[in-house]
């Protein structure tokens, strides 16, 4: 079974990335709510869509771990300006 490594892509144009081992079609990762509704006025939040991109995918494990971190860095979805990931640490 294929492993993805998927980014969302919010309204704002900011994005999270993470890893699906079951490549489950809605399943939209963990991102914190909280953190995201900020982002966003009450009106906005009436008609919210999001958008999911697979952008690596295996059938390792091992492999999807491993890039998972790599690609959030090269993204920058761990830097709070661009993106929502908590981990790796963004380095201001």
């Amino acid at each position: 079974m294929k492993k993805v490594i998927y980014k969302i892509i919010y309204p704002n144009g900011k994005i999270y990335i993470g890893k699906d081992l079951t490549n489950t079609l809605t399943y939209f990762g963990s991102v914190n709510s909280a953190i995201v509704e900020l982002d966003f006025t009450e009106e906005e939040k009436k008609d919210f869509s999001i958008r999911k991109v697979i952008i690596f995918e295996s059938d390792s494990d091992e492999e999807i771990n491993k890039i998972e971190a790599k690609l959030i860095t090269e993204h920058g979805a761990n830097n709070p300006s661009i993106g929502y990931n908590k981990w790796p640490k963004f380095k201001f």
